[in-house]
């Protein structure tokens, strides 16, 4: 009878194997990365770059565009590439994905930046890497955001509490996840070794719908950067004179994509029976897209006029400026499955804000006590909501104090760093590559190989 040489071959692999190291090098992927500022959602990546680099491990960063039109940069001792500078007209619709991969193999293969233990990638541009991750050895996650997941999420928030609305939610929920799922989804999760989530809801959404194992799922509480607030941000008397806010009026911002009309539709009609009790009222709608010309088509409907100032696109760094001009911030959309920034970015300036009941912000938002969530469809109580604020029937600066303590205890910069290299430490480990360092598993198994 032949005798297996399958147990042998395992003990040997397990032998040879190198130890988990404890200096990693990381590369971190994401089409736009923070250089400066607060308001992006993805400022927590400048955080952990710069946290990781300052612990002593090596991180590279693979970026789109710079705001200056660079093409390298060192930046508190991490290396950026941006790769999308100094292209000329682009041969494909999307090279990002192709300009990815094959920076990350000059630089995986090269001694003086190489081999990268694992890539971060916040976005799906790594998924032309993951598939091939056997070959380069590198370990893989993802965020939550480089799945279709948020536009679930999205159709879920804006349903009513009618027959009809949930039944058509219900459907248009299950299509998207269908097409969505088997189109791209479910072979970017088979290839990730890890998956960051900021929220429990962006876990169970995971695990139960996606069937994505619950131990390779890493929840890291991402925020915003806020260390240098030492206090609320004082408004900008030039800023409001030159959108034409009259220095008296109640200041309603919102800041918006404007790749939905409906998010943007209910907060107009609110703010329409708003206007008819507070005449000096004003909205401001940050942000430009798409549908511009549909969501002012509804403010003229709604006969508005002058009380709704439309900015266009703004620069993430002066997004907070906008922000500090409100007495009451509202972000009703439920696109974004993490925490929603600048809702944190309002919290951190301690104003009322108003966010959507079923997103993530419930999470960490206990409803009157630090700011208040509502159902996005509901305009009744958004608009009753709007004019109690305004007419002093609640707590102001009681709501927007607690609400920047709360922000402060939740979003430590530190303790974000550490999570994340935790979790970077369990993915390198749940590959199977790496055997502890020092540990008795270990020291037992290399008893039991030698003694036989």
């Amino acid at each position: 009878m032949r005798r297996s040489c399958a147990r042998p071959v395992s003990r040997y692999d397990r032998r040879m194997k190198p130890e988990l190291p404890k200096k990693l090098n990381v590369c971190l992927i994401a089409r736009q990365f923070p250089i400066a500022g607060r308001a992006s959602g993805f400022s927590f990546l400048r955080l952990i770059a710069r946290g990781l680099a300052a612990r002593g491990h090596r991180v590279t960063v693979l970026s789109s565009n710079h705001p200056s039109g660079k093409q390298e940069i060192t930046q508190d001792g991490v290396r950026i590439f941006f790769l999308m500078e100094g292209r000329g007209a682009r041969v494909r619709r999307d090279p990002f994905p192709d300009l990815v991969k094959s920076k990350f193999i000059d630089l995986h293969t090269s001694p003086e930046t190489g081999p990268f233990h694992l890539v971060h990638s916040v976005d799906d541009s790594a998924f032309k890497i993951s598939r091939h991750k056997k070959s380069y050895e590198v370990a893989i996650a993802y965020d939550v955001a480089a799945t279709r997941l948020a536009e679930m999420f999205a159709i879920m928030g804006m349903a009513q509490e009618t027959l009809g609305s949930l039944l058509s939610s219900g459907i248009a929920v299950g299509y998207r996840f269908l097409r969505s799922f088997y189109g791209r989804d479910r072979q970017l999760l088979k290839s990730a070794d890890g998956v960051f989530v900021t929220s429990p809801r962006e876990r169970l959404a995971l695990e139960r719908y996606y069937l994505y194992p619950d131990a390779r799922i890493h929840t890291v509480p991402y925020g915003i950067e806020i260390g240098d607030l030492a206090s609320s941000r004082e408004k900008s008397e030039e800023l409001r004179k030159t959108i034409g806010v009259p220095e008296t009026a109640k200041v309603v911002v919102t800041i918006t994509d404007m790749t939905e009309v409906g998010e943007v539709r209910n907060l107009l009609e609110a703010f329409e029976q708003v206007v008819i009790k507070k005449p000096n009222a004003r909205l401001i709608v940050v942000g430009d897209g798409p549908k511009f010309k549909e969501i002012e088509y509804e403010m003229l409907l709604l006969a508005l006029g002058s009380k709704v100032i439309f900015t266009g696109a703004v620069k993430e760094s002066e997004i907070p400026d906008y922000i500090a001009l409100a007495d009451v911030f509202v972000n009703l959309s439920a696109r974004t499955t993490g925490f929603e920034p600048s809702l944190l970015e309002a919290m951190a300036q301690k104003k009322v804000i108003i966010g959507a009941e079923g997103s993530s912000m419930g999470t960490i938002v206990e409803h009157s006590q630090d700011g208040f969530l509502i159902r996005p469809a509901d305009v009744s109580e958004l608009s009753n909501l709007l004019l109690d604020i305004f007419a002093g029937q609640i707590p102001n600066d009681l709501i927007g104090e607690q609400a920047r303590q709360k922000v402060l205890s939740l979003f430590d910069p530190e303790k974000m760093v550490i999570e994340t290299l935790t979790a970077y430490y369990a993915i390198l480990k749940a590959t199977g590559r790496y055997k502890l360092p020092g540990t008795v598993l270990n020291r037992l198994s290399d008893f039991l190989f030698t003694n036989g």
